[in-house]
């Protein structure tokens, strides 16, 4: 069976909270990147197997969240070993989502495959065994997400018809990193009511609070954002935890060299 596993990215990003069990509250919007995925294979085999193409993923194959996605949905049902191939397109820290990903879509696609009956609700739950932003890519739709980034609201949000570019330096960001230069803060109104429906008003209200102190250690992704708002992006973000940033557009634009670009789309 074969999957494609796609990229997200986050339009703002606050940290709200410390929490007594060490994870952080956030809010933020999670919007699918469709034309940016991963190609993840399976069959069954006589033991479990996990192969890696494409970018090499810089963990032993035991920690890969598909690995641990089928121990996850082995210890609530009866399936076989399977032989895992994972073309990796989306760059790990990079703040797109792609492990998430690649665990959500696995789940969904072993519990299609063995035709095990798992309720939407059931692949969520053990998703979010997984990772924080695991449960989002069970649905793979627009949310407004609180909590850890699990609890769900739905939003009328799109982008559709606009062009996305998504552009990466040559760094990576851990969560823990990005996690260590942050204060929390709570704000009187939700991330979401700052929205508006003119996406140029967004640079005003809408913001990541791990960029003052990731741009700090890494000024090369600022200056990714700053091209963009030179390339006339409507809004310009890091995404999640970094080292992505996006920028908004509503026309098609010409790439210049000094981008580090990794996907140029319009959405549907």
């Amino acid at each position: 069976m074969i999957c494609f596993p796609n990229a997200k990215i986050n339009i703002g990003l606050r940290v709200t909270e410390k929490r007594s069990d060490g994870f952080h509250n956030i809010e933020t919007v999670f919007y699918p990147i469709h034309g940016l995925f991963d190609c993840l294979e399976f069959f069954e085999s006589d033991k479990l197997v996990f192969e890696n193409a494409g970018i090499q993923i810089d963990t032993p194959p035991e920690k890969n969240l598909c690995v641990k996605a089928w121990n996850v949905f082995k210890s609530h049902y009866d399936i076989p070993p399977v032989h895992i191939i994972l073309l990796k397109k989306i760059p790990f820290g990079g703040g797109l989502g792609g492990g998430s990903a690649d665990a959500a879509f696995f789940l969904s696609a072993l519990n299609e495959y063995f035709s095990v009956g798992a309720s939407k609700n059931e692949l969520e739950k053990m998703a979010l065994e997984l990772g924080s932003d695991c449960p989002f890519f069970i649905n793979n739709t627009p949310v407004f997400a609180e909590g850890r980034g699990e609890i769900f609201s739905p939003t009328n949000l799109s982008l559709k018809d606009y062009w996305i570019l998504l552009a990466k330096p040559d760094v990576a960001v851990s969560t823990a990193e990005a996690y260590r230069g942050v204060t929390p803060f709570k704000r009187e109104k939700k991330l979401i009511e700052d929205f508006s429906s003119d996406i140029s008003d967004w640079k005003n209200s809408i913001s990541n609070d791990f960029e003052k102190s990731i741009f700090a250690l890494h000024p090369e992704i600022k200056e990714c954002k700053d091209v963009l708002y030179d390339l006339g992006a409507l809004y310009a973000s890091m995404s999640g935890s970094g080292a992505t940033v996006f920028g908004i557009f509503d026309h098609e634009i010409q790439i210049p060299n000094n981008i580090p670009y990794i996907w140029f789309g319009q959405l549907q």
